[in-house]
């Protein structure tokens, strides 16, 4: 019985079954890979996203003219499907990892810069009035009174974004710079069905770990909001 189970596990691949332990042994190195590009992707084009969005949100904030434009545009940007977006950008920067990147970034902008507008906008009068009665300036003020207040739905913002950024990267297949969604794409053309399932597994699980993290780092950022909860309880 267990010689059989063994030559079942050593013949998984020339099976062709979608669970196999054998791939993930040969093939470690590439599924490695491949993470690790996704990852380098979706961290590149978060971080630029909320480089961008956020003085998009403080303009948005303090001119009212400027917000429907603002909103206007990045969610024009988000209704672009992802295959006429890369192709438009391929002219620009040919087929390299800044087609993806650019990409991604400009489908962030319409999650991060309503959110962190939203947060913003949160903020009661009477916390900046105080801010301002104690000699707080515009700077300070943003920094150490608006921010945090307005953190909760920031950081909501980013974790949609992230988890948007983490499926979309696989899109970047198209190119050859899609991390995970390489291996799913080939899979797909070969039939390769272990490769399509573990690939895809471990993108479901990216996706559910920078959620978890970035939701511990809210948490740790807004200690207030543990002690109210304690309260509350």
């Amino acid at each position: 019985m267990l010689h059989r189970l063994a030559s079942s596990g050593e013949s998984c691949l020339a099976a062709n079954d979608w669970i196999c332990l054998e791939y993930l042994r040969t093939r470690k190195q590439e599924l490695i890979d491949a993470t690790v590009q996704h990852l380098w992707i979706t961290a590149v084009s978060v971080v630029l996203g909320v480089l961008i969005a956020f003085p998009l949100a403080l303009l948005a904030r303090r001119y009212k003219a400027a917000r429907a434009p603002v909103f206007g545009i990045t969610t024009l940007l988000y209704t672009i499907p992802s295959l006429a977006m890369f192709s438009l950008l391929l002219p620009v920067f040919g087929i390299s990892p800044s087609v993806v990147v650019t990409g991604l970034v400009l489908y962030s902008l319409t999650l991060l810069v309503r959110n962190i507008l939203a947060g913003l906008d949160a903020v009661p009068d009477e916390v900046r009035e105080s801010a301002r009665g104690m000699g707080y300036g515009t700077a300070r003020m943003l920094f150490r009174v608006e921010l945090p207040l307005a953190l909760p739905a920031s950081m909501a913002g980013l974790r949609i974004a992230t988890v948007s950024t983490i499926a979309l990267t696989t899109v970047g297949s198209l190119i050859n710079y899609g991390g995970l969604g390489n291996l799913i794409n080939d899979g797909v053309q070969t039939r390769f069905k272990a490769q399509v399932l573990t690939a895809s597994v471990i993108c479901v699980l990216l996706a559910f770990a920078a959620d978890a993290l970035l939701l511990l780092v809210q948490r740790w950022l807004t200690p207030w909001k543990r002690v109210r909860t304690a309260k509350g309880a």
